[in-house]
């Protein structure tokens, strides 16, 4: 782990926060080019958007394809704070990133080894070097705590219901 490694991953946690912020699962990415600059970033938006393929990762993948005007993302690198799914896997490589740095592992949807192999199977026409834990507590922190203080809300919300059906008998 580099310190330029920490370094975006920290811009990524930043950019979960977003994702927090607007009651979405607080997951951010980032796209770096070779010479360090970041080409593009996202947080996701699922919900928001109303769209399921709005994840922090494919958020990202399209603002850099825009910005550089092509669908392949050669020689870059992509932090993001969650081992990403089978779908944003796919894009990964689909869109040739050179490397991916991810943070917390996923073990419902983890496509990178923590529940699928997607990356592992020889027959990939693209290779990506992996780097994974990099700061993998805080990002797995961040990730618990929103849940955990999602299941909360649930808590009070379901007991709010249940005391005003008490008092309306």
């Amino acid at each position: 782990m580099t310190e330029q490694d920490q370094k975006f991953m920290r811009h990524a946690l930043l950019l979960a926060d977003k994702a927090a912020e607007i009651g979405e699962i607080p997951v951010g990415a980032v796209l770096v080019n070779e010479q360090g600059e970041i080409l593009a970033e996202g947080w996701n938006q699922s919900i928001t958007l109303s769209d399921p393929t709005a994840h922090a990762e494919i958020i990202a993948l399209r603002q850099a394809g825009a910005k550089i005007q092509n669908y392949r993302l050669l020689n870059t690198t992509l932090y993001v704070t969650l081992e990403p799914c089978p779908m944003c896997a796919g894009a990964i490589l689909h869109s040739r990133i050179k490397r991916l740095v991810f943070g917390a592992m996923d073990y419902k949807t983890g496509a990178i080894g923590s529940r699928f192999h997607l990356f592992d199977d020889y027959r990939m026409n693209h290779i990506v070097e992996i780097t994974s834990g990099v700061l993998a507590e805080e990002c797995s922190t961040k990730i618990s705590q929103f849940f955990q203080q999602r299941r909360a809300q649930q808590k009070l919300a379901k007991q709010a219901i249940l005391k005003s059906d008490n008092h309306s008998e």
